[in-house]
Formats: structure tokens, sequence, C-alpha cells
């Protein structure tokens, strides 16, 4: 292996930081085989219709279609928010993973269109998203289409629910390319894992995930009483 040893490490440790070492390389094979996967993935189905969305633009609702999100882009990744308009507030989790995306937006956006869609109405969508402080991010509202439930980010009794999707734009015809079938895989084939659908793409799990506690059992929630606030102890399968 290639390690490089510490200041005042001992020799149990350096052996053991070897073996992780040695299944850290295993991971990033098994992950770029997975995204090399992914990538040749044949067409996926045509999109039904071209979804109507709203926005609100300086304070006044306009529609725009899910062609229209695409701007010059062929790719265009879509979050499903789970922030519908029989629920008090939003999602935390998906707040938080929201967070960290708003921050990378300008540079996704260099490479794919990125939008986000929630099933509240637009003008409270946009309330939200100026409290939260998102500049970069588009989310517009679903509240008029059927986009959420065709695309899975909907179940059959209104719950809302985080769904990944990707979408490609040829000659003018618009085609799904990815989901996050993670989310909806069954506990059976996920060996009683948590689905994690996200994680990759999730700053907050990652960085926790590398510390001696790791994921602590604890949400994030979408405001803190002081910011010495600590989480809580333990694991989690969030």
């Amino acid at each position: 292996m290639n390690g490089m040893p510490y200041p005042n490490e001992s020799a149990a440790y350096r052996a053991a930081r070897e073996k992780l070492l040695d299944a850290e390389l295993g991971l990033k094979r098994q992950t770029e085989k997975v995204a090399a996967l992914r990538r040749r993935l044949p067409p996926g189905g045509r999109v039904p219709e071209d979804y109507v969305f709203e926005e609100r633009v300086r304070g006044k609702d306009r529609e725009v279609r899910l062609s229209e999100l695409f701007g010059e882009a062929d790719t265009l990744v879509v979050y499903s928010y789970m922030f519908g308009p029989k629920m008090k507030a939003p999602c935390p989790l998906c707040t938080s993973f929201l967070d960290g995306l708003e921050g990378q937006a300008h540079h996704i956006g260099q490479n794919v269109a990125l939008a986000v869609s929630a099933k509240s109405p637009a003008a409270r969508v946009a309330a939200f998203t100026k409290q939260r402080g998102w500049r970069r991010l588009r989310v517009v509202s679903s509240a008029r289409s059927t986009y959420q439930s065709d695309y899975h980010g909907e179940g059959e009794d209104g719950a809302q629910w985080p769904m990944l999707n990707v979408f490609v734009k040829r000659g003018g015809e618009i085609r799904h390319f990815w989901g996050s079938e993670l989310l909806h895989a069954s506990d059976r084939a996920r060996d009683g894992m948590d689905a994690r659908h996200v994680d990759t793409m999730w700053p907050l799990w990652n960085v926790l995930d590398l510390t001696p506690g790791g994921r602590p059992n604890w949400y994030p929630k979408l405001g803190y009483p002081t910011p010495s606030a600590k989480p809580g102890r333990g694991r989690s399968r969030g």
C-alpha cells in the first residue's frame, strides 16, 4: 500500500489504517464501475408530456415547462423536494441537502441544468426559498402537474418523496435517463440498509462518516436556537 504515516502513530494504528485504505480503494473502484454502468444505460422512456411548472418572479407567478428548465443544456437534473401543500413546513432533511446544492448550483450549471420541484404553490415555495437565502437554486412548483407522482416523488396518498431524476434532450425529444430508485428498493434487496439514495451528493453525512462517532442519532433542523447547539451521539439510519 501507499499510506502516509502521521506523527507518533502506533504500528497497530498504521496496520489498521493500511487495511482501511485497501477497502477505500476497493470502494473507489466500485464507485467508478457503477458510474460507468450508469453512463451506458440505454435511452429511457420518453417523457409523456411537457410538464407545466410555476415559479414566482417579481411577485407574479409564471408558467415554465420542463423543456424550458433545460435552458441551453441537454441534460436536466430535477430534485423532488418534500414540501407539499398540506405540510406545515418543508422536510428538514431535504432542506439540508438543498443547502449544500445551493452552494454548488453555479458550478453544476456550467455543465447541466439543475432544478428543484415542490408540490406547494409557487408563492409558498418562493417565500421559503427567500427566507432560506437560496439565490442560485431554481425551485419551481409542480402544484398544477402530475410530475411528482409520475416520477415517483409523490405517493398515491399525496405523501412526498425526495426523488432525484435526470432527463436528457436529444433532437427536441426529452427522455428520462436515471432516477434514484434506491429510495424505493425493498428492504430485502437492501439487506436492511437505509436507502441513503443521494448521500454521495450530501456534504453533511459524508463529513460525519469520516469521524469516530459516524452519523449521530440526530437529524438536521430548519433552524437552531444557538450556534453552540450540538448534535446527539450514537448512530442513525438517516
